[in-house]
């Protein structure tokens, strides 16, 4: 097992995508199987030293950053155990934790499979998508990283293997959760607060009554266990996509044609889930994303088609075959009509390079919010909130004149068929970068106070620890706590992320 320790060789070790500073170890440690894991957590339970899991260093939370002890990457762990197809078209694969998505995903592809969960940063390893479930555009149809992970293999603190697939352990109906590591029995008291009643949520514990153990892994952010080994289900890959950059003169056209797209696709899934339904192919969205006028003019810069004074853009995809495209492609049209969209100077795709343009015209405009941070030496300061249906218009009206009040630069784009827009504020000086966080404290409390949640799909990971605190309260911050502890008791693993070590003590 590799070993690093010297100041030179353990660096990029030290920070994530966050640009979070004062990260600091004493070593980094390369294990190349969990058993080595498990002996590395044994020792440091011991100890009590501590120990900070390190994935690729896309999250920007800062949930990576170490402050002492001992830093456990896991880039060793990079094998593609297995992929297969099953007689339904369907498949699953098996991976270490270390894999890269974007290699996971070709790999399903080359097989006629699909891995639906797209994260915006494809650089990421699956273990940090699982312990982050991470969702990106496609979660709209498809739901998060959760939807698709039927069994993980996880190192306790304590140095336990444990091998849980979907249905072998789940808690009763007093919220208490057994489950055997080895001869030892874990009891864990769930915490008793309701999840927010949006589509994507990651801030804090996942619970539910009689939820299955695997769940409760998912979206820890590393608090209570290594992921070392993933098995997730695979689709069936799509034959075709339909895709569109669609531009709007008028928001209230834009977001009338947004709500009803969101209602065409809810029912044409619960028609298919109905076998005795008898209807024609019709509207599925699987990607509905939101620009806003600032950041179409934001992204014109690499794309110059962009046309100008839009008040705003939808990009989507559908998935098609060669019988249902012609009439999808004209229900489309027929919808975008209605809502009276600029078709004539909208772009679409029906092919695989037309389409690959579309998706970096989507990730380009957080490419060039971060060129803009860089070169003016500043930390932008994005949101991460998401609100039930009936609290939406609202919500981006409330983020639009509070900004416009403040005066700061900013551009709004995201994931508006899951109601979770990413406000990013860019602030050109430290005034303005004061004022941006409080202006986020603002959306915070405002999320908080319609039933959203702080995070949708980035996590609280140290950075954001105060506002889970908001969301929730202390109460249910130590119900939080409770469950660190019964994995966890010697308190080492990923310290401080998510919740104060007060709450520990």
């Amino acid at each position: 097992m590799l070993i690093k320790s010297s100041a030179d060789e353990i660096q990029g070790f030290l920070a994530d995508a966050s640009n979070m500073g004062g990260g600091t170890a004493n070593r980094v440690v390369f294990p190349e199987s969990a058993a080595e894991i498990s002996e590395i957590l044994r020792q440091a339970s011991v100890g009590k030293t501590p120990v900070t899991v390190s994935g690729a260093g896309t999250g920007t939370v800062g949930g990576r950053v170490p402050f002492g002890g001992t830093v456990i990457t896991l880039d060793k762990l990079r094998r593609i155990k297995e992929i297969a197809k099953l007689t339904d078209g369907n498949g699953f694969g098996i991976v270490e934790s270390g894999v890269i998505l974007a290699d996971f995903q070709k790999a399903t592809e080359a097989e006629g499979l699909f891995y639906p969960p797209d994260p915006t940063e494809w650089s990421c390893q699956m273990g940090g998508t699982v312990v982050t479930n991470a969702s990106g555009a496609r979660s709209f149809k498809y739901g998060a990283t959760r939807e698709f992970a039927t069994r993980l293999e996880i190192v306790l603190p304590t140095g336990e293997i444990i091998n849980l697939r979907r249905g072998d352990f789940r808690a009763d109906k007093d919220h208490k959760l057994r489950l055997k590591a080895g001869e030892r029995e874990i009891i864990v008291q769930l915490p008793t607060y309701k999840m927010p009643q949006t589509r994507k949520h990651s801030a804090g514990y996942f619970v539910h009554p009689e939820m299955d153990a695997v769940d409760l892994f998912i979206g820890s952010e590393g608090t209570l266990g290594v992921v070392t080994e993933i098995e997730t289900r695979l689709l069936a890959k799509p034959e075709s996509v339909l895709s569109g950059v669609v531009f709007f003169k008028d928001e209230k056209n834009l977001l009338n044609f947004v709500e009803e797209t969101k209602t065409i696709s809810f029912a044409t899934r619960e028609k298919i889930q109905n076998p005795k339904s008898e209807t024609r192919n019709q509207i599925d969205a699987r990607v509905l994303e939101y620009f806003d006028s600032r950041a179409l003019r934001f992204v014109s810069e690499k794309f110059p088609l962009v046309p100008e004074n839009m008040a705003g853009a939808i990009f989507f995809e559908q998935e098609v075959t060669a019988e249902t495209e012609e009439d999808l492609l004209n229900q489309w049209f027929e919808l975008l009509e209605k809502h009276q969209a600029e078709t004539e100077i909208s772009w679409f795709a029906t092919n695989e390079s037309d389409a690959r343009k579309m998706r970096e015209f989507r990730h380009a405009l957080p490419v060039s919010v971060n060129e803009f941070i860089v070169r003016h030496d500043q930390r932008k300061v994005s949101t991460d909130m998401a609100v039930p249906d009936r609290e939406f218009r609202q919500m981006l009206r409330f983020y639009q004149e509070t900004l416009k009040q403040s005066g700061l630069n900013y551009v709004i784009f995201g994931h508006i068929g899951d109601n979770h827009l990413h406000v990013n504020m860019l602030p050109r000086s430290e005034a303005e970068a004061h004022l941006a966080k409080q202006v986020y404290g603002r959306f915070i409390a405002r999320a908080c106070i319609v039933g959203g949640t702080i995070s949708a799909e980035h996590g609280i990971g140290r950075l954001k620890k105060h506002y889970l605190e908001v969301m929730f309260g202390e109460r249910y911050l130590n119900e939080m706590a409770l469950v660190k502890r019964a994995f966890d008791p010697a308190g080492i693993l990923n310290r401080g992320v998510m919740f104060d070590e007060q709450f520990l003590s």
